[in-house]
């Protein structure tokens, strides 16, 4: 069957899942940022933190599984969404500031393609070889 550019129903299908994770990605960037400036919180901060978890990258000195351990423990979501739920529980604004921002960070990544590694290599991440 003739498909413009090469594009069939095929190639569309078996990129979705990448389509669908890049857009997370965006949504969770997105939702983050907006919630942050709605609250008021100072730009400063966000500015200062915003690549505070790509630090763990430092961990590969030590190999790439102590490596891999820590980048993974700092761009999964669970923790900032954690602190996040905490922080809004608790009253605590600078839980909530922190759990934003981190939140952001992952979402920018997710969105730039860069997943959570496997200690094979530092490229080998759960959404593609970077």
């Amino acid at each position: 069957m003739w498909a413009p550019y090469g594009v069939t129903v095929a190639t569309v299908l078996d990129r979705l899942p990448h389509l669908l994770l890049r857009l997370e990605g965006l949504a969770i960037v997105a939702g983050a940022v907006v919630l942050y400036f709605h609250e008021d919180f100072g730009w400063i901060l966000f500015v200062v933190l915003i690549l505070a978890p790509d630090l763990s990258f430092a961990a590969y000195a030590f190999g790439p599984k102590v490596g891999t351990i820590a980048y993974d423990a700092l761009h999964t979501e669970i923790f900032p969404v954690v602190l996040g739920a905490v922080g809004v529980v608790a009253d605590s604004s600078g839980a909530t500031k922190i759990a934003l921002i981190w939140l952001a960070h992952i979402g920018a990544d997710r969105l730039l393609g860069y997943g959570l590694k496997y200690p094979t290599a530092f490229k080998d991440t759960h959404l593609s070889r970077v």
